[in-house]
């Protein structure tokens, strides 16, 4: 497995290529722990992941858990073949943020900070 993390003002994102599994999944979460800032997204593109068993879906579920306990949200982009069908046979699919390129996962997040309400100072 490779991991790639490009950082962004208002989040991350986190290339994954090769496979997931078991001998790998804590090196995953590891880095995704020291690479997000807390309360930010995380952008997690998937394009270049050929293979996910059920420990690196529990590394994407504890990941989702943590993010969101923080006060934001874990966006999977470019999910492929096998990663997929693992999220789609355990019904974990319609339960995190998909998005087709990591291009619309950052289109989507940039779109949501720009219509943020924005608090005014009062003098």
């Amino acid at each position: 497995m490779s991991l790639d993390c490009r950082s962004l003002t208002a989040f991350v994102v986190i290339s994954v290529a090769g496979e997931l599994d078991a001998t790998n999944a804590d090196d995953l979460e590891s880095y995704i722990g020291r690479m997000r800032r807390p309360g930010q997204p995380v952008v997690l593109d998937l394009g270049g992941l050929t293979f996910m068993d059920s420990i690196g879906l529990h590394v994407l579920l504890r990941v989702h858990a943590d993010v969101r306990k923080q006060g934001s949200a874990l966006h999977l982009a470019a999910v492929q073949d096998l990663p997929a069908r693992v999220l789609q046979i355990t019904e974990v699919w319609d339960a995190l943020n998909i998005h087709p390129s990591a291009e619309a996962a950052i289109t989507t997040l940039l779109s949501s900070t720009a219509s943020a309400p924005r608090l005014r100072r009062l003098p």
